[in-house]
């Protein structure tokens, strides 16, 4: 048997036994063909495996892929284009920490510009998965190493997974054919401490983030309706800030203050040429989910 290098994503159907997903092959479109962009599956992880297979809306976690995503509209001829040693990679997992402080504040990060994967880009915390890893534990990991923060066992009121997404880059085919290919979970942790008690401790690795900021409810709203794909425009309510505080992050490490525009963060993900600063299409949807969790605990409240 071949020895396990990295946590790959399988896909199981039926009562087949779980295949390794293929690096071209669509994970969304497995479960619901190429009509429809989210459905609802079952996952977890099983020696050094993360298992999909088919769940219900009850009994499940939401899988979305981009409209565009291109996987989806991948050619023959142009996946036999894919140099071999992409092919060979197989399906990534990746986990993202959605960091909810104790006044409904969230934590994303900016990709440092040196990055090949997504540089300059708005993101939670996050990477990969490792081998004997839990996903909880290898998003604290991811935490800890990109923005210094430790969390306690004792600081995390919760923790659940909101969702997964189908992330390829580049994300449009029109920007080229596909270099990686992964399959996000985004982890929601929930934590006793404000976002300012939070943001006292935050050490962040310059070779992964050149920024920081915490964004509330209100300022999300707004990041989620700049649709990716979508052109019509879009303009910040005068009821909410013109602009955020952000940390930035130099080259050393040395950490600044400055101010961001919220139209910033309302970017669209362009269909061609270099990528722009923006929240990734990945995170629109995961601060969505997060979205409709704030407005279930406050019906339920």
């Amino acid at each position: 048997m071949e020895k396990v290098r990295k946590v790959l994503v399988h896909l199981s159907k039926g009562d087949s036994s779980p295949q390794c997903a293929r690096f071209v092959q669509s994970i969304t479109g497995h479960f619901i063909g190429n009509l429809h962009d989210q459905t609802s599956v079952k996952c977890f992880l099983e020696d050094n495996r993360f298992v999909l297979c088919e769940g219900t809306r009850q009994h499940g976690v939401p899988l979305k892929r981009a409209p565009f995503c291109p996987i989806k509209y991948l050619s023959h001829s142009e996946a036999a284009s894919i140099p071999p040693d992409t092919l060979g990679r197989g399906v990534d997992v990746g986990v993202a920490v959605l960091l909810q402080s104790a006044n409904q504040r969230l934590l994303l990060t900016r990709r440092a510009p040196t990055l090949r994967i997504f540089p300059k880009v708005w993101v939670p915390p996050g990477g990969h998965v490792e081998l004997g890893e839990e996903l909880v534990e290898a998003g604290l990991r991811e935490l800890r190493e990109e923005t210094g923060l430790w969390l306690r066992p004792t600081d995390i009121s919760s923790s659940r997974v909101l969702g997964l997404w189908e992330s390829v880059y580049p994300p449009m085919l029109s920007r080229g054919l596909p270099q990686r290919h992964h399959i996000v979970t985004y982890i929601l942790l929930s934590t006793h401490l404000t976002h300012l008690q939070l943001q006292s401790c935050l050490r962040p690795d310059p070779a992964e983030v050149s920024g920081c900021v915490w964004v509330e409810p209100g300022v999300v709203k707004v990041i989620v309706c700049a649709v990716d794909g979508e052109e019509q425009s879009l303009h910040v309510p005068a009821s909410l800030p013109q602009a955020i505080s952000v940390t930035d992050v130099s080259p050393e490490g040395e950490l600044s203050e400055s101010v961001l525009p919220v139209s910033v963060l309302c970017n669209r993900a362009p269909a061609q040429g270099e990528d722009v600063e923006r929240v990734s299409t990945g995170t629109k949807y995961a601060l969505e989910l997060w979205l409709q969790t704030l407005e279930a605990h406050a019906e339920q409240g």
